[in-house]
C-alpha cells in the first residue's frame, strides 16, 4: 500500500473525530458572547449516522494504518451511542483510543466508557475557582468536573487536564490548577489560545505565552525542560519534586513541521490542518483512489511552519 506523505515527509497517524457540534458548556474561547446563557449548539443536521461514522473510520484505518484515534466534539460525552462507538473502534484494531471531554458528564459514564476500550482522556479544567470557572465557561461546574475527574481516575483512565489560559480572564489559575493536578499525581497541559472562530482576529489580547506561563511556574519551582517527542503538541517540563506539566504553545513555538494529526468532523468531511479548512467531503460509495486523492488533498493543506487560526469555530471542528 502507497503511504501518503508530504514534502516535508508528514502523513496521517492521528485522526480526530468531531462527533457532534454541540456543548453543554459555553466556553468563551470557543463560543461568542452572544450565545451566552444558551446551549453551545450548531444543530444536528447532516450529521452522519453512527454505524457511517464508523465506516469510514474503518475505512480511513485500512489505508493510512492508524495508530490512534482521538473523540472531541463540541463534548462528545452528549453522543448517542459512544460506548457502542468505542467498541466498533476497538474492534477495528486502531491500536489507542482516546477522548477529549469537558468533564460535565465524565462521573456517570466514566465506568462504562472504560469498559467499551476507551484507555485515556483529556479533561478540560479551566478554572478550580468556581467564580473563574463560571467567567470562562458560563457555567458553575468547577466542582462537578472534578467529581468526574477523580470518577475517571477511579475507573481506571489514564487522565491529563488542559487548560486554557486567557489574559484577564483565568491568568490567575495557572498555579491553582498545577498544584490541584500535582495534588493528584496528574499532568496538566496549558493552552495557548488559538485564533478560532469569533477570536480569529483578536486572540492575541488575550495570549498568555508559553514564556509567561513558564515564568509564573518559575516563581514557585526549578524546572527542567523534557525532550519532545515526534509529532507531539505539548512540550514538558519536570519540577524538582518530579511533577510533570505540558505546554501547548500553538502561537509561541509552532508544531506544524510533523503534525500527523487528520480529522474528520460529524458530517464526513476531512480537514488537514485547522488554518486551511475547507472541507473536503468523503462519500462511502467512492473508490479507494478517489479516498487517496481527497487524503493527498487534505495533507496539501497542513501549514509548513506555523499556525495562522481561521474563522471556523472549534465547536464545529473540535479541539
Amino acid at each position: 500500500m502507497e503511504v501518503i506523505k508530504d514534502k516535508y515527509g508528514r502523513g496521517f497517524r492521528t485522526l480526530r473525530v468531531s462527533l457532534l457540534q454541540q456543548c453543554n458548556l459555553g466556553c468563551v474561547y470557543c463560543v461568542a458572547g452572544e450565545e451566552d446563557g444558551k446551549q453551545a449548539s450548531a444543530g444536528k443536521e447532516g450529521l452522519l449516522e453512527a454505524s457511517d461514522l464508523l465506516a469510514i473510520i474503518r475505512r480511513l484505518h485500512g489505508q493510512l494504518q492508524l495508530e490512534n484515534i482521538r473523540l472531541t466534539g463540541g463534548e462528545p460525552l452528549l453522543y448517542p451511542g459512544l460506548a457502542g462507538l468505542i467498541s466498533g473502534i476497538r474492534a477495528a484494531g486502531i491500536p489507542a483510543i482516546r477522548l477529549t471531554t469537558n468533564g460535565f458528564l465524565l462521573g456517570r459514564q466514566a465506568v462504562q466508557l472504560k469498559a467499551a476500550g476507551l484507555e485515556a482522556l483529556n479533561v478540560s479544567l479551566d478554572a478550580v475557582d468556581e467564580d473563574v470557572f463560571f467567567r470562562i465557561s458560563r457555567r458553575h461546574s468547577a466542582k462537578r468536573v472534578i467529581e468526574g475527574i477523580d470518577a475517571a481516575v477511579q475507573a481506571g483512565l489514564n487522565v491529563k487536564l488542559n487548560a486554557v489560559v486567557m489574559k484577564g480572564v483565568n491568568d490567575s489559575q495557572i498555579m491553582p490548577l498545577l498544584d490541584f493536578a500535582f495534588s493528584r499525581g496528574l499532568r496538566i497541559r496549558f493552552l495557548e489560545v488559538m485564533a478560532m472562530g469569533h477570536l480569529h482576529n483578536q486572540a492575541g489580547q488575550y495570549l498568555v505565552s508559553q514564556e509567561e506561563i513558564l515564568e509564573t511556574i518559575g516563581r514557585h519551582h526549578r524546572l527542567e525542560p523534557l525532550p519532545r517527542a515526534l509529532s507531539a503538541t505539548a512540550r514538558y517540563w519536570k519540577t524538582e519534586a518530579g511533577h510533570v506539566f505540558g505546554i501547548i504553545a500553538n502561537e509561541s513555538e509552532p508544531f506544524c513541521r510533523d503534525c500527523d494529526r487528520l480529522r474528520l468532523d460529524s458530517s464526513g468531511n476531512i480537514y488537514g490542518c485547522l488554518s486551511s479548512n475547507q472541507p473536503i467531503r468523503l462519500s462511502l460509495q467512492e473508490a479507494e483512489e478517489e479516498w487517496n486523492g481527497k487524503l493527498e488533498r487534505a495533507l496539501l493543506q497542513k501549514q509548513a511552519l506555523r499556525f495562522t487560526g481561521s474563522e471556523l469555530s472549534m465547536l464545529r471542528i473540535g479541539g
